[in-house]
């Protein structure tokens, strides 16, 4: 049997408009709670012949025919009426000239004074409790009772039934009240169409997921095992069979993307998950999943496939503008999303960045929001983390009741993860966007205008007790303001949108709208695992942040509505830190993959006699570090990188590594002697920069008989998701233990992980510096062919704390000063030669 709720049922099929450009507000508990009470009041008031919180459901049987000989499903369409009203015929009304009322409440926070009909998309909701309570009580003569109120005697051969809708403002209480009268015939016919134009979306679905399936059952592993892997393939799937979360170290060579995918694939061919989520911390990534579905494709495999690109990425514009006023895309998206969506997942199976632009500019719809549409009806999904994990922009229609689903989540680099999600759960609000937007409305909007000054002004208290960061206990009285100006600003942008495109500061309003909401949505969610403080930003803004110390908690919510999460990344160490962090269970499970690679490929030496501490960062230093670097391209010709632990150092070392005879491209990024080439990592690197910088290591640069240096910062965009194999990179040189800076926050980290477990330095600076450190070194072998050295330089790496976070394939690494480095490596490349 396939289920749909009255709500979702309308909401899909009969959505229209423009996309608006405040988005789709987040449910606010607080407004639900006070809705029901008002609801309640509201029901309380309509007499004896009312029924409120009915329950209805009818059902439909559907056949269909297809290429295994057709098949059927019963539908069932059920929802809960807010009051159902049947009068005694003789009992004069105003409501209409129907003895039947469908009667629908509406409690929000909008000014429904300003309201001159009822919405079409509630109006519609209520239609469908009308055709299902005529149905559920079709026959009913003037002798039976009612099954609603058995002290009515009521007659239906009135062909006439009304519908009345009842908006009720939250904080005023203030009512509009719409009714409108139907024919009952007209009611049932349309209701009709909309169960066959929904019924057409589930039968494709049935008869798609008939053919997925199908071809996952013939589905081998395309590749012969590696030594480990087919381990690593059953310990996924188990963990998917057992309902459990996976913890996966998984070295560098294993195949974690096959190895996830193939065993995630198979449990999906057997009914045990719908839909998997492949999520990614980096776009880069993504190509990875994308190819690995394309093999398995290429072996038989039927799936659709999503995968979600940013909205500034895939917007038709520089710069997403969703005003439909100026994009034609916004402009009427809703009335054409449908046909669009079915055309391409009836003609596509893999909905990448370019097949959405193509069919998005076919049906001149938003391709971001076709995009999460198509989603829907998919079985993987490629995305970021945010999608699945942060409020502001995850995907709502897939977890919008508490039920758990049949999903899998196959996690990505998921040592990134724990970082991401402080992030996602936390909040600020700054005091600089607030005047900005407080002045611009001020001609505009005189309630706005004083919410918004009130929030200025508790904020300018707090910032009178703050010289550089101060943590707060409360902040309440700010809430309150917030909650005030939020609704008046919701009011501006909803209905005086053109006076908002006059606005110099129309974005920094949309900002704040945002800002202000999501505010609010973590404030809701605040215990003992936040921190509330007051700092300046590093343009000197004073601004208020409720902090995330701990994700845990809010991560495991999420966990407890799939089926099974797998988390991998061969850098997951120590284990148990990720586990904590990211919401493990007692009973989850943890594998340790067997890195399939020789310990003789890999060269791991550690400098005992250099430093990167802060303190002795002095130009001796710098020289050693530079004299390190020359000492390890000179024993081999070839491609290397060069990590530093910021910006500033890669600037003070940079002039002692790179001769003065050397000479500049046009870009300012790649140095050139004839004989080597220096190639600098910039800040704030286009897309076709990044490219341009990897292009240089690539294959087809490697055997130029020249070396190339790149110069990189540790934890960047070239220190992890990159694949430069063979000869495109033998060396890697590691400046640091790539500590986080000292910081407010990052010391509120470490004052609340003291307390909690007497690991404040472990969880704030160890832990998060020395993955950085691990994935950098993994640049280097990538395939069983790769021969390459890891150069660590910090006397650090002779301590406990440190060398004990280095993964099993660093086991034989060995200690070198500047004096003795230089005989490792000619042992090391002339081994590599016989």
């Amino acid at each position: 049997m396939e289920k749909v709720s009255v709500r979702n049922l309308v909401e899909f099929i009969l959505r229209e408009g423009d996309i608006e450009p405040s988005g789709t507000a987040v449910p606010d508990p607080k407004a639900m709670q006070q809705g029901a009470k008002i609801h309640k009041r509201i029901q309380k008031e309509r007499g004896i012949y009312y029924m409120p919180e009915v329950l209805l459901s009818v059902e439909r049987a559907i056949s269909y025919e297809d290429e295994y000989g057709g098949g059927s499903y019963v539908l069932k369409i059920e929802g809960r009426a807010d009051g159902i009203e049947e009068r005694p015929e003789d009992m004069e009304s105003d409501k209409g000239e129907g003895m039947i009322t469908i009667h629908e409440i509406k409690s929000m926070y909008a000014d429904v004074s300003r309201f001159e009909e009822a919405k079409d998309i509630h109006l519609a909701q209520a239609k469908c409790y009308a055709a299902m309570y005529l149905e559920n009580n079709k026959g009913k003569t003037d002798d039976n009772e009612s099954d609603l109120n058995e002290k009515t005697d009521t007659s239906y051969d009135n062909n006439l039934i009304n519908i009345e809708i009842t908006y009720c403002q939250i904080e005023t209480m203030v009512r509009k009240d719409f009714s409108k009268t139907y024919d009952r015939d007209e009611i049932m016919t349309w209701f009709e169409d909309l169960v066959d134009e929904y019924a057409k979306w589930i039968t494709w679905k049935l008869i798609w997921t008939k053919n997925r399936n199908a071809s996952i059952k013939g589905l081998g592993f395309p590749y012969e095992y590696r030594k480990g892997q087919f381990d690593l393939v059953k310990g996924v799937y188990v963990s998917i069979l057992h309902d459990k979360n996976l913890f996966l170290q998984a070295p560098t060579g294993v195949g974690k993307t096959i190895s996830t995918i193939y065993p995630a694939v198979t449990a999906m061919g057997e009914e045990l998950s719908d839909k998997i989520f492949y999520l990614t911390a980096k776009t880069i990534t993504r190509a990875v999943a994308e190819d690995t579905l394309e093999l398995l494709s290429e072996n038989g495999l039927k799936v659709k496939t999503t995968t979600i690109t940013a909205k500034d990425k895939i917007c038709i514009f520089d710069k997403a503008d969703c005003d439909p006023a100026r994009c034609p895309r916004a402009r009427g998206h809703y009335d054409r999303i449908n046909n669009a969506v079915f055309d391409m997942i009836c003609n596509e199976d893999e909905f990448t960045r370019e097949t959405v632009c193509r069919y998005a500019e076919k049906h001149n719809v938003c391709p971001f929001e076709m995009s999460l549409d198509a989603a829907i009806w998919s079985d993987v999904i490629i995305c970021d983390y945010n999608y699945v994990f942060d409020p502001r922009v995850s995907l709502r229609r897939f977890f919008d009741d508490d039920g758990k689903k049949d999903y899998i989540f196959l996690i990505d680099e998921a040592h990134n993860l724990v970082d991401r999600a402080r992030k996602m759960y936390s909040a600020s609000l700054n005091k600089t966007l607030v005047m900005t937007v407080r002045r611009s409305v001020k001609n505009h909007n005189a309630a706005l205008y004083k919410a918004l000054d009130r929030i200025n002004a508790i904020m300018l208290e707090y910032k009178r007790t703050c010289d550089e960061c101060v943590v707060i206990e409360s902040v309440g009285n700010l809430i309150f303001a917030i909650m005030r100006a939020e609704m008046h600003l919701e009011d501006f942008i909803k209905y005086d949108l053109p006076k908002i495109r006059d606005l110099a500061n129309k974005d920094e309003l949309l900002e704040l709208y945002f800002s202000m909401r999501f505010f609010m949505e973590i404030h809701r969610e605040l215990d003992e695992k936040y921190r509330i403080y007051a700092d300046y930003n590093e343009d000197g803004q004073f601004r208020i942040t409720l902090c995330c110390m701990d994700p845990s908690g809010n991560l495991r919510e999420t966990f407890k509505r799939i089926r099974s999460a797998v988390f991998f990344s061969a850098t997951l160490i120590p284990v148990r830190y990720y586990m904590e962090q990211l919401g493990a269970e007692q009973d989850d499970y943890t594998i340790y993959a067997e890195t399939s690679f020789k310990n003789e490929q890999r060269l791991v030496l550690a400098a005992t006699d250099v430093s990167a501490r802060y303190a002795r960062r002095t130009k001796d230093e710098f020289i050693r570090i530079a004299g390190y670097v020359r000492e390890l391209v000179s024993a081999k010709k070839g491609n290397y990188i060069v990590y530093f632990p910021s910006y500033k150092m890669l600037g003070d070392v940079m002039e002692y590594i790179i001769p003065d005879r050397c000479r500049t491209d046009d870009e300012g990024y790649i140095i050139s002697d004839g004989d080597t080439e220096y190639i600098i990592q910039k800040k704030n690197m286009s897309e076709a920069e990044k490219e341009e910088f990897l292009g240089e290591f690539s294959d087809a640069h490697a055997d130029e008989g020249i070396t190339k240096i790149g110069l990189c910062v540790m934890g960047g965009i070239f220190a992890e998701g990159i694949d430069l194999r063979e000869d495109s990179l033998i060396g890697t040189v590691i400046v640091g233990t790539g500590l986080p800076m000292v910081g407010y926050e990052r010391e509120l980290f470490r004052d609340y992980f003291d307390a909690a477990n007497g690991n404040g330095f472990e969880y704030a600076y160890l832990y998060p510096g020395m993955n950085k450190v691990l994935q950098a070194g993994g640049r280097v072998i990538r395939t069983a062919s790769d021969r390459g050295v890891i150069l660590l330089l910090d006397d650090r790496y002779s301590l406990r704390q440190y060398n004990s976070l280095f993964p099993r394939e660093w086991s034989h690494y060995k200690y070198v000063n500047i004096n003795n480095m230089k005989e490792f490596l000619i042992e090391f490349w002339e081994e590599s030669r016989s």
